[in-house]
């Protein structure tokens, strides 16, 4: 059995990384909730995160949000689960009373983080305040004189931190924020914040200048070895990298040109691009940063299932999916200034071409839209038991990748 599950950000008001909220399916054929329940949906992500895949490769070292049913709490299912990876979020359709108090009251005592999900107010949820953590509300149904009705309900319990879900845009984001949001769910950090030309610093030129060097049928190895060796940051960092523990190599790598020949031009041409987005994002969130490596290897994850396009143009396409929102600038100005493919450049542009098949899908898994996935693999003709391998591939990655590179 296949377990299909993805992960959704959670941010702080600094707009730094909390946690992720795991978002469960039953699989791409199978879409919930119409054929399965919330506490089989509860216990198959617990199960899952036992023997599927370690909680650590979706979280990190960030706690996960995991939505329990009052069944899966009477069970004591959330005991399965560390407390210090797991935010225990009780889902909206379970109604206040005495066994629920009594679980919450419990979980509180043995260390446990809770949530209320998509909160609903009614006066009896103040029994349960003393042992609530978050409070999430869906920011997009929930109307401003409620949420004013919310904040004088718990201002008496000062640990209780609001979370608005669904917030999309950065507009939204600063909305919430001065309305004394503390935690923010939704894709808002990966949108632009505003429409404006940054020039490219000279080390992001040069970056620019060797993407294109290695994409080359045949690379220039003393063309590349001499820009390398004129930036001495660039080299620390290339010598850094291809000595990292992700590589598992027995003798040290000493030189620019050792590097450059055991790296390969698939890795090198990775390193130079992850290289590149992280040194333009460094003002942003680094989640931003994270979720364009995800999505640069399960691009390539994909491409490498279907077979009709270079892997290595997957890649980049994936990378560069979110450089409009790294740059705050158009996708279609950022695509002018770099040297790519024509078929990355149709993807991220006119949004054609296989290439846009790919991030159409991630797309999709990111926000756990399973039916549309289900579509999107069936029209690629991808076999559908191969792709959730391929996401948790690139989640744990991506994470590998950050230590890598210093975050």
């Amino acid at each position: 059995m296949y377990f299909y599950a993805a992960r959704q950000p959670i941010l702080d008001r600094n707009k730094v990384l909390y946690a992720y909220e795991l978002l469960f399916r039953d699989g791409l054929t199978n879409v919930f909730p119409e054929q399965i329940n919330g506490e089989e949906a509860t216990s198959r992500m617990i199960e899952g995160s036992q023997f599927s895949f370690g909680l650590e490769d979706f979280l990190g070292d960030k706690p996960g949000f995991i939505n329990f049913t009052l069944d899966s709490l009477l069970k004591k299912y959330p005991s399965m689960l560390p407390k210090e990876q797991v935010v225990v979020e009780i889902l909206e359709t379970v109604q206040p009373g005495k066994r629920l108090l009594s679980e919450c009251q419990h979980l509180k005592e043995l260390g446990y983080t809770l949530a209320l999900d998509d909160y609903i107010h009614q006066p009896v949820w103040r029994h349960f305040y003393p042992f609530i953590d978050i409070i999430k509300i869906d920011f997009r149904t929930t109307d401003l004189d409620t949420i004013k009705i919310i904040q004088q309900a718990i201002a008496d319990f000062p640990h209780i931190k609001l979370l608005a879900e669904k917030v999309e845009t950065n507009d939204e984001f600063q909305q919430a924020l001065d309305m004394g949001f503390y935690y923010f769910q939704g894709f808002f950090f990966s949108q632009p914040e505003m429409m404006q030309t940054k020039a490219l610093s000279p080390a992001q030129m040069t970056l620019a200048e060797l993407l294109y060097e290695t994409s080359k049928a045949e690379m220039d190895l003393v063309k590349i070895t001499n820009v390398f060796q004129r930036d001495v940051s660039l080299s620390y960092k290339l010598l850094r990298y291809s000595n990292s523990s992700i590589f598992k190599r027995r003798a040290e790598i000493e030189t620019i040109k050792q590097a450059l020949v055991v790296l390969g031009q698939v890795e090198l041409k990775k390193f130079l691009s992850l290289l590149f987005t992280a040194q333009i994002s460094s003002d942003k969130p680094a989640e931003l940063m994270r979720m364009s490596m995800t999505r640069a290897r399960f691009a390539e994850g994909l491409a490498s299932l279907d077979g009709k396009v270079d892997t290595g143009k997957a890649f980049l396409t994936g990378l560069m999916s979110l450089m409009d929102a790294i740059l705050d600038e158009p996708i279609a100005s950022v695509m002018e200034k770099l040297p790519l493919a024509k078929e990355i450049k149709e993807a991220l542009v006119e949004h054609s071409g296989i290439l846009a098949d790919y991030l159409a899908l991630i797309k999709h898994y990111e926000a756990a839209n399973w039916q549309q996935a289900n579509q999107a693999i069936e029209q690629l003709g991808i076999a559908p038991d191969k792709v959730p391998d391929a996401y948790h591939n690139a989640v744990q990655w991506a994470n590998e990748q950050m230590k890598a590179l210093g975050d």
